[in-house]
């Protein structure tokens, strides 16, 4: 760890920076809502308060060397109860910054080098040309072992279509049937939709690792992809901090983009509403109970409540207005899970799983079978602190569940169904 503070640096001229018009650090000091409010609080000795306070005192050199910053998930909870909305989490992200890249985590930092280092911008490395194969390879089964999607299609370099799909990489890579669900939804509601073999992953560890520029370098091969085939929306699938790195990574480094940024949760939505996705919870005969995850990056940290209303919608029009159990807080007031940040790729797995356990209580204390979130780390992070902790409850796409209550869910699109589910299908 670093003993001395870098040249030229200083916390506490960063904190005045982000420090909001109007307000003072001395309230923020006596109210301790961040720290209360934050789920990293305690680990490797700080919080959100301490990490404030240590700025203001000047100790430039333990906030520059402090591995908690790797555990803070930057989730924005503690912004988000802050009476004066100081932005701890960019203080943490200029803190990441700092670190020497051989310090930093290795998962981080490799996941970035990675999406560097091809034209797919995948974190784990997945080159154009495999893309293309996979979903070329993947079609072809589903056509011919499916009969009532023989003409199902997934277009591939479309110019023109009006959605550019992107795809978290862990799909195509090791899990590629669940790439298929996505496919017949778009089928279906007669979305004009492509993938691109450039720019199409979903994941961004660059942002996490504090590296600006790879930041900028990762976000500008995508926006010239899209721009490229002009697209007219570039629609983010289930994934959490994707949508965040491109939408907030094209407004801080001022790229020209040519489409809009949009969800695929805000069109499961219309599309349910406007009867294109004539989805029910008739198949639930067992009333099997489902709560609802919202993804810090795209609920608090992006949307806001509007697309977790949409989220809520979409689960009791798929499992019955009876059969939803929300956790408690919800919606901005949610508790982050503890896999984002890069926390999932940070190497600190018990610290990771302290940082959980406020999450598995929440998801206990619902009493739910399944978890429904449209986010990758909160699905690995979810499912992982349940086996730690002991729990009994699955975790699942909702582009399964989608198809589950449309009666078009594949045998081998089935992954994340538990006995009960599977039972009703068989």
């Amino acid at each position: 760890m670093q003993e001395t503070s870098p040249a030229g640096i200083s916390f506490k001229d960063k904190a005045l920076e982000l420090l909001p018009e109007g307000a003072n650090f001395e309230s923020c000091l006596s109210c301790g809502l961040c720290a209360s409010g934050c789920p990293a609080a305690g680990i490797e000795n700080m919080d959100p308060r301490k990490f404030i306070r240590l700025a203001l005192l000047g100790m430039d050199a333990e906030l520059a060397a402090t591995p908690w910053v790797w555990c803070c998930t930057e989730c924005k909870r503690c912004q988000h109860v802050c009476p004066m909305s100081i932005d701890v989490a960019e203080l943490v992200h200029f803190a990441r910054g700092l670190w020497p890249e051989d310090r930093k985590p290795d998962g981080i930092v490799r996941s970035c080098q990675l999406a560097q280092a091809n034209d797919s911008t995948s974190a784990m490395g997945m080159p154009p040309a495999d893309m293309v194969d996979v979903v070329d390879e993947v079609l072809q089964e589903v056509r011919a072992t499916q009969p009532a999607f023989k003409h199902l299609r997934a277009p591939m370099n479309k110019r023109g279509a009006r959605f550019f799909v992107n795809q978290n990489s862990r799909e195509p890579m090791s899990e590629p049937e669940e790439m298929v669900p996505l496919w017949k939804i778009l089928d279906l509601v007669g979305a004009d939709w492509t993938y691109s073999s450039k720019g199409w992953a979903a994941e961004n560890f660059c942002m996490f690792s504090g590296n600006e520029d790879a930041w900028r370098e990762v976000i500008a091969k995508r926006v010239e992809a899209v721009n490229e085939l002009g697209c007219e929306v570039w629609l983010n699938t289930e994934c959490g901090h994707s949508y965040y790195t491109m939408w907030q990574g094209v407004r801080r480094f001022g790229l020209d983009a040519h489409f809009r940024l949009e969800h695929l949760m805000t069109y499961y939505a219309q599309w349910i509403r406007e009867g294109k996705l004539p989805v029910n919870a008739d198949w639930n005969t067992r009333g099997i109970k489902f709560t609802v995850q919202d993804p810090c990056m795209i609920v608090r940290k992006a949307y806001g409540d509007s697309i977790a209303e949409d989220m809520r919608f979409v689960v009791r029009s798929l499992v019955g207005e009876e059969n939803f159990i929300d956790m408690q807080p919800n919606r901005s007031a949610n508790y982050c899970c503890g896999g984002g940040g890069g926390f999932l790729q940070a190497g600190m797995t018990a610290q990771r799983r302290t940082y959980g356990k406020r999450k598995f209580d929440q998801i206990a204390a619902t009493g739910a079978a399944y978890v429904l979130t449209p986010c990758h780390n909160c699905h690995s992070q979810i499912q992982d602190i349940g086996r730690f902790y002991g729990g009994h409850y699955g975790v699942v796409h909702f582009w399964t569940l989608i198809c589950l209550s449309l009666g078009i869910l594949g045998k081998n699109e089935r992954l994340y169904l538990g006995p009960d589910l599977r039972a009703l299908l068989d």
